[in-house]
């Protein structure tokens, strides 16, 4: 039987989209549903386009996360994937879902993580560090930011040339290549 993800995510949805795609024939999973902390995220588009069901919560909903728990039970949720999530995960769904909550960041962790530590701040802080290679780290989530596991690392250069938007554009490309294949490879092990 195919596993059941949920994607969480908080703005456009890139990644989720692209997730969306890569499980829509997938034997081992599917995604059967997008949940957002905001009722204009483009991610709800994406979503609706490849006809999967959506539901969007308040901000105070993950304080307790028990009605978003309810709701994910309720639709027989197996893995949770965090696509650009900008909300702390509860503790409540972090320990119903205990290694089962993936997330990719766009720096090589445990650089440019925690809180705060999201999109082009992250590039940004990246740039102005001086690094000379950075890239993605998808992991798995427990009660602090940034903190899980590493399933996977995944690099690109940063040349002297390359602005917080360059480095946002490479990295972008290693999440949409390397995301879908490694939750599948992890969910399969």
């Amino acid at each position: 039987m195919k596993k059941r993800l949920a994607i969480f995510a908080s703005g456009n949805g890139s990644n989720a989209e692209k997730l969306m795609h890569y499980f829509a024939e997938n034997p081992y999973a599917e995604v059967v549903l997008v949940v957002s902390n905001k009722s204009d995220a483009g991610v709800l588009k994406h979503a609706e386009n490849h006809t999967v069901e959506t539901c969007v919560f308040e901000n105070a909903d993950f304080v307790s996360g028990e009605e978003v728990l309810a709701n994910l039970q309720q639709r027989d949720i197996d893995y949770i994937v965090l696509a650009g999530f900008l909300r702390k995960i509860p503790d409540t769904l972090i320990a119903a879902y205990a290694r089962r909550i993936i997330n990719i960041h766009p720096a090589l962790l445990p650089k440019f993580g925690g809180k705060g530590m999201y999109g082009m701040h992250v590039h940004t802080a990246v740039k102005e560090a001086g690094e000379t290679k950075t890239g993605i780290t998808i992991h798995l989530v427990d009660e602090e930011f940034d903190n899980g596991e590493h399933l996977a690392q995944y690099t690109c250069p940063v040349n002297a040339e390359d602005t917080p938007a360059t480095i946002a554009t490479k990295v972008q490309s290693l999440e949409h290549q390397y995301f879908g294949p490694t939750i599948e490879k992890y969910i399969t092990c």
